[in-house]
């Protein structure tokens, strides 16, 4: 972020301070085990979880910030050589456990790196972090805004994490007779896994090394590795596949679950409903009976639409842990920064966020322009390599602007791991 001073999810040498806003493999690319550049400072529960993601790794390089707290660093000035001094808080980014985002200030000015995070303007913890953000600034300006860019584009318009961890809910409970696979990462989603394992009152099972990451997150209780304690399963995403999932069928009627905000489906799949349930669908048309005798309509309503059909065997709920497009934009709004930049930069269709919303700070900078041709429905490249990326995933039938097609093994092409953890 500012060279020779400090860096945020950047692991090369030059810098005397290192900040990790959570432990996802994109933002931890460069750091091992042997890691000697210099100290590591982050949340505590990221520094709880390091031994399990860097076994051997020297712990006397890590230093906690508390959320909340100002942070004060003596470091050498790279322009003068003098003693400077910067501050630093972390506030919650709501995106996985220990996740965090930087507000900083110094010789530089006043720098936010919000990290991956979920800005929701109804959930507790995006309340909280708002005011924490609010009062921190006080009068301060935010000379640059390092924006998690992941969804920046209008296409993407995600229901709250509640709604959608009920829709989850409602699709397992659509089909009572049926196995669930669930693709999940190695960290976060732990508050959708806990309230399907709650309203279903059933475990959940995990692979034996997530099951070490609940343990650490102090979950002990509704998580296990023994397939005959439930019908229901997180698994490793890599490892979700439709070869898989035909298998499974061909033993046991067995439906999966990819809770994601990407754009998985690329259209609807086009065949028969009988999978999809009635009673998944009678629970979004259908008035209820409030307890003063009237009708109230579920607060499901209208939330259907969110809900895809991937493959017959496979549901696309759009459960995502980063800010979708007007929850940038009310974000920006309240930050109002000078510049801002998009720390997302590998997708092949880079949005600049100034090119959305440098109107709303009076950024007049040029930024990237998006392709004339673009629709709502995905974000067009032109480019050879994207069109040869197009047709691999036409054979697919799946639209995966931001994923790697990639671990080709005995089960045939597996849905990739995405660049950035969702």
């Amino acid at each position: 972020m500012w060279k020779g001073l400090i860096s945020v999810d950047r692991w090369a040498a030059g810098s005397q301070a290192y900040f990790l806003t959570h432990l996802h493999a994109d933002h931890t690319q460069g750091l091992t085990s042997t890691w000697n550049h210099g100290p590591i400072f982050c949340s505590r529960l990221t520094a709880k979880l390091f031994p399990f993601k860097f076994p051997n790794f020297r712990l006397s390089v890590l230093r906690i910030l508390d959320v909340g707290c100002w942070h004060t660093l003596s470091l050498t000035s790279p322009s003068s050589g003098a003693e400077t001094t910067v501050q630093v808080m972390a506030i919650d980014a709501n995106h996985c456990p220990g996740g965090v985002m930087f507000l900083f200030r110094g010789e530089f000015g006043c720098l936010l790196n919000t990290g991956d995070f979920r800005w929701e303007k109804n959930c507790e913890r995006s309340k909280l972090a708002r005011k924490m953000l609010v009062d921190a600034l006080k009068d301060d300006v935010v000379d640059v805004l390092y924006l998690d860019n992941t969804y920046c584009n209008p296409s993407y318009e995600f229901p709250s994490r509640e709604v959608a961890t009920q829709q989850v809910v409602d699709i397992i409970n659509s089909h009572p007779e049926h196995d669930i696979i669930i693709g999940v990462d190695t960290l976060g989603k732990e508050d959708l896994l806990l309230h399907i394992s709650k309203a279903l009152n059933t475990k959940i099972w995990v692979w034996p090394e997530r099951l070490q990451t609940m343990h650490l997150l102090g979950f002990h209780d509704n998580f296990t590795t023994k397939t005959s304690l439930t019908r229901v399963r997180a698994v490793p995403r890599y490892s979700f596949s439709i070869p898989t999932l035909e298998g499974l069928n061909a033993m046991r009627p067995t439906i999966g679950i990819i809770p994601s905000g990407l754009p998985w489906v690329r259209k609807p799949f086009e065949g028969d409903d009988k999978l999809f349930g009635s009673l998944l669908t009678s629970r979004y048309k259908r008035s209820k009976v409030g307890s003063n005798g009237g009708k109230e309509n579920s607060k499901m309503d209208g939330n259907l639409g969110s809900v895809k059909r991937f493959h017959k065997y496979i549901y696309s709920v759009q459960y995502s842990n980063h800010s979708c497009y007007p929850e940038l934009e009310e974000f920006i709004k309240l930050v109002q920064p000078t510049n801002m930049k998009g720390i997302v930069s590998r997708s092949p269709c880079y949005v600049d966020p100034c090119y959305y919303f440098g109107r709303l700070c009076g950024i007049n900078q040029p930024s990237q322009m998006l392709p004339q041709h673009e629709k709502k429905e995905g974000r067009g490249c032109n480019t050879e390599v994207e069109k040869k990326r197009k047709r691999v995933f036409d054979r697919l039938g799946v639209h995966l602007s931001r994923l790697r097609v990639w671990r080709r093994a005995r089960g045939g092409i597996k849905l990739a791991e995405y660049e950035s953890s969702d």
